[in-house]
């Protein structure tokens, strides 16, 4: 299973770094990616790192902003949030995939977190 955390309600501009834990030996052999679903819209991907954590991709819309880690030697997935604003409120998953490369798409992750909910303030 995958286990969030790190969620809250913070103002426009400031940081919040998202954890997401894993369990099992196997941790590393996933690519791992970050989504976020908006009240009233779809899930849209937000970040994605390889398994050796040696590649990242993000959409230009996060770019810039946002930074995804991982420390397999803790099977952990980080997503540090810089100068958030109030339309990045929502509810973030991370995700493991099998997949090789930089997946995107929420149908080429197989296994899901709950969720954490942030919430930014104006």
């Amino acid at each position: 299973p995958l286990v969030e955390s790190g969620g809250g309600l913070v103002q426009a501009g400031d940081s919040l770094r998202l954890s997401c834990a894993g369990s099992g030996r196997t941790f590393s052999n996933y690519g791992m990616g970050w989504f976020r679903q908006a009240p009233g819209k779809e899930r849209e991907f937000v970040a994605t790192i390889t398994r050796s954590g040696g590649n990242t991709y993000y959409p230009d819309s996060i770019k810039g902003r946002f930074t995804i880690s991982r420390d397999n030697a803790k099977n952990t997935v980080y997503l540090q949030m810089n100068a958030l604003k109030p339309e990045d409120t929502a509810d973030y998953y991370c995700a493991a995939a099998r997949l090789y490369g930089l997946p995107t798409r929420e149908q080429e992750y197989d296994y899901w977190g709950q969720g954490t909910q942030v919430t930014v303030s104006s």
